[in-house]
């Protein structure tokens, strides 16, 4: 019987009872549920690194201005399928301001959460052009994204960035864009696990590839500002966020209120099409919808089959919350800077323990802290390393759902763990390393 910080026994039969035939491959509702049976049977508190979830109280603009569009009685009204027009105003001048780029309002959606515009993307896109049928996935990525495309029955295809940086990211996604049946290009930046950031030159290869084969990018903005190493804080001053919309027009940006405002449990986000993207004309469409247009076949045909609208109070705090950030009234970024001052500790934990970083470098620049951090030991696979930290009280994901192919290495999310939490999870780490001693560290 093992010494571990955490019943050997207690966890050995919830991770029989679970279910889970491996809990490398679960998905992370599935981890969560595990772990909150365990903390709910010994009392122990896990340090809690599987789920992204923001780890800070929702922005208070959005709270008050959710109420009050409650207390006007707009919950007894259909929203608009577009948005309601405050709200397309504010995200349309939030693109100018912090991204540089210009946009219609017109073409300024929301969604419920980005998550579904994403499978919004996926479902319309792939009925574009028959002989484009795939998505291609630069990984690791957001695992919903895969799911999302075996709900769906379509094709994807995928590669792990990390050995293709720089200048070798051109010929890598051009061996797929040539074969002809990629439609989209779908990358999270920062990248949700890695938290690896394209940087100019990256995103320009990517731009000019859309424009010399035509396929549509998008560009997953969820932890939108929050590469801490520049500031990309204040309106209409650069830097500027970095984006692929500054080489193309081939173009569909996903934003999510979830992280950078702590308004995850609204499930409220955005979706942000280039006029080209929406003007784009397709006979192909019509035999799905009542129009050739791809623009209208994603507001009125997939959206409103989806759900018929976003939610109505949220769309009032996302708006709200927007035009504080516009007019320079919030700082939304100093806000969640705190998440990158606590990787930068626990990721010190981590090595000290003889843990090495997975995804280390941007090119030949160290990674940002951040949201996330990876991280592996030596012996273990990623599954394996995750299922023996359970034992030490210690929760994550495996890369191994990510389409990583480092399959040594699992994600943390730092969001949920407290600085009160440090010398725990230090003594964790080091009961771990004790126990799984190893030599040349």
């Amino acid at each position: 019987m093992k010494d571990t910080p955490i019943s050997y026994d207690v966890v050995s039969r919830q991770i029989k009872e679970s279910r889970i035939r491996d809990l490398g491959k679960a998905s992370i509702r599935e981890i969560k549920r595990l772990i909150n049976n365990i903390e709910n049977e010994t009392g122990e508190k896990f340090i809690r690194m599987e789920m992204g979830v923001p780890g800070l109280p929702p922005v208070q603009i959005g709270v008050d201005a959710e109420i009050e569009a409650l207390k006007s009685g707009i919950a007894a009204i259909y929203p608009d399928i577009e948005g309601i027009p405050v709200l397309k105003k504010e995200i349309a001048r939030f693109v100018k301001l912090f991204l540089d780029i210009n946009v219609e309002a017109s073409n300024c959606v929301p969604t419920v959460g980005s998550m579904q515009g994403s499978f919004t993307c996926f479902l319309t896109l792939a009925r574009l052009d028959p002989l484009r049928d795939t998505t291609l996935l630069i990984d690791p990525g957001f695992p919903v994204h895969r799911q999302q495309h075996m709900v769906l029955g379509q094709k994807f295809d995928s590669f792990d960035v990390y050995d293709f940086r720089g200048e070798k990211l051109r010929d890598k996604v051009e061996s797929y864009l040539a074969i002809g049946n990629i439609h989209s290009i779908l990358y999270s930046n920062p990248n949700n696990p890695s938290w690896i950031c394209f940087n100019e030159k990256e995103l320009q290869i990517l731009g000019d590839l859309a424009n010399k084969y035509n396929a549509v990018i998008l560009e997953d903005l969820a932890y939108f500002g929050m590469d801490f190493r520049q500031d990309y804080s204040k309106p209409g001053i650069p830097p500027y966020q970095p984006t692929v919309a500054r080489y193309t027009d081939n173009f569909i940006l996903l934003l999510s209120s979830s992280k950078a405002f702590s308004y995850a449990g609204q499930r409220i986000g955005a979706m942000v099409i280039s006029s080209k993207v929406a003007g784009l004309q397709s006979p192909n469409l019509l035999n799905y919808y009542t129009t050739d247009c791809l623009g209208r076949a994603i507001i009125y045909g997939t959206l409103y089959a989806l759900s018929s609208g976003t939610s109505h109070s949220p769309q009032y705090a996302l708006a709200a919350m927007l035009k504080a950030a516009n007019d320079g009234t919030y700082n939304f970024v100093d806000a969640v800077r705190g998440y990158g001052d606590k990787a930068r500790i626990m990721k010190k934990l981590f090595t000290a323990n003889g843990f090495k970083i997975v995804y280390d470098k941007d090119e030949n620049v160290p990674i940002a802290d951040g949201f996330y951090f990876t991280f592996s030991y030596p012996g273990f696979t990623g599954d394996k390393l995750l299922e023996e930290l359970l034992y030490y009280g210690i929760s994550a994901i495996a890369l191994s759902i990510t389409g990583s192919q480092r399959m040594e290495g699992i994600r943390a999310c730092v969001s949920l763990v407290q600085p009160s939490q440090f010398p725990d999870l230090e003594y964790r780490l080091k009961k771990f390393r004790e126990q799984h001693p190893v030599t040349n560290l």
